[in-house]
């Protein structure tokens, strides 16, 4: 992709699934690579995966004072920032009526609150340096309704208008785009669904698989790169037909 060696680049929950994978893709493409992740442990095999990993940092994006002293760290080693991928989140699968005040708060908190804590410090070091690109993880369950995941699906669509939000003010130096996976097959997936489940999902997808986490990768490069130069305040569905006639629609 062009515009993208030697940029600086920052992947929150960066240690497993689409964030590793986004590591990986934009190590490839020539960049410095930070990555922010609450697992101490995946931030060890990260690095052993990865030797050219610039700095793995521990902490929690739903704490301001640690996403704070994150990018102080950051500050520290990289001097600055050009791109945010903004992709840390947690879903847990449960009907309306059992999701408690305690899993509402701690989804919303991740989902969405950590979004906005670590975007605000990104959006600081851009509009100080040369501008950059903000890219915020958002997610097909934001456009449409699914059952047994409200929160998670509240979360996702506040994400969704917190990038058009930020887009508008953070112009014309920040590009702030977001990305909507449909059914990406991720650990975090494997955690929630039975092989029965994936299978009976994966067929009625119109490219007859599910999502990998390369697949998004190669999006979130494709929207940081110079190629995207005029594409702001927008999501992008990467769902392999998923929703393009509602799932309910499908033989």
């Amino acid at each position: 992709m062009q515009g993208l060696e030697g940029k600086r680049v920052l992947i929150t929950g960066g240690a497993g699934g689409i964030g590793a994978a986004t590591a990986r893709r934009f190590s490839q493409e020539g960049c410095r690579v930070a990555v922010i992740d609450l697992d101490q442990a995946a931030l060890e095999r990260l690095k052993q995966e990865l030797p050219e990993l610039e700095i793995g940092i521990q902490a929690d994006v739903a704490e301001p004072d640690s996403v704070a002293q994150a990018f102080a760290r950051l500050d520290e080693q990289m001097g600055g920032l050009d791109i945010l991928i903004n992709n840390a989140g947690i879903s847990v699968r449960n009907p309306f009526m059992q999701i408690t005040p305690e899993q509402w708060r701690k989804v919303l908190a991740v989902n969405l609150h950590g979004i906005f804590y670590v975007a605000q410090q990104a959006a600081q070091r851009m509009q100080a340096g040369a501008g950059g690109v903000i890219l915020n993880m958002g997610s097909s369950n934001g456009l449409m309704g699914y059952h047994y995941y409200a929160d998670y699906n509240a979360s996702k669509a506040g994400v969704i208008e917190l990038t058009r939000s930020m887009a508008l003010e953070l112009a014309p130096t920040i590009r702030v785009n977001a990305v909507c996976p449909g059914f990406i097959m991720t650990p975090m997936q494997e955690a929630e669904y039975t092989p029965e489940m994936v299978r009976a999902f994966e067929a009625k997808v119109p490219l007859n698989r599910l999502g990998k986490p390369d697949d998004v990768a190669a999006l979130f490069a494709f929207l940081a790169s110079d190629e995207a130069a005029f594409i702001t305040g927008q999501y992008f569905v990467i769902d392999g037909g998923e929703i393009a006639g509602g799932l309910a629609s499908q033989a």
